[in-house]
């Protein structure tokens, strides 16, 4: 069995990244809006909604998603490699899986778009990232 050595620096920026694409995805620019609704979520909801705990959970599981595609992806691997894996990823595995809960919790397509879309995006460019970061 090959042992899994990962580059932290790279790691680190691609769960950075996560975020970035995150906070641009469901701004005012793009989708926050059309996702509020779409969630059923009013502003007062999402007002006291605990921030801290939500922001600290989702940093953990952002580090967690760029250690997982960084062994998945390899040390030795071409951007074009990672950007594909990534791709892949956020298309086959993530946006699939949210698409199967969404079926059964009988939530809104545009939710699903809105989220999935969001996870291909970053999923592609944190590949590419960690697979052109040498």
């Amino acid at each position: 069995m090959e042992t899994v050595s990962f580059n932290i620096p790279a790691v680190v920026c691609a769960a950075l990244l996560y975020f970035v694409i995150g906070g641009l995805w469901y701004s005012p620019l793009l989708f926050s809006r059309s996702w509020q609704l779409a969630c059923g979520l009013s502003d007062a909801q999402l007002q006291a909604a605990p921030k801290g705990r939500i922001f600290a959970l989702s940093a953990i599981a952002a580090l967690v998603i760029a250690f997982n595609l960084a062994a998945f992806i390899g040390a030795k691997s071409s951007i074009a490699f990672g950007l594909f894996a990534g791709g892949a990823t956020g298309i086959g595995w993530v946006a699939m899986s949210l698409g199967v809960i969404y079926l059964f919790e009988q939530r809104p397509l545009k939710l699903w778009l809105i989220n999935s879309g969001y996870q291909v995006v970053a999923y592609t460019l944190m590949g590419a990232l960690l697979a052109g970061w040498k």
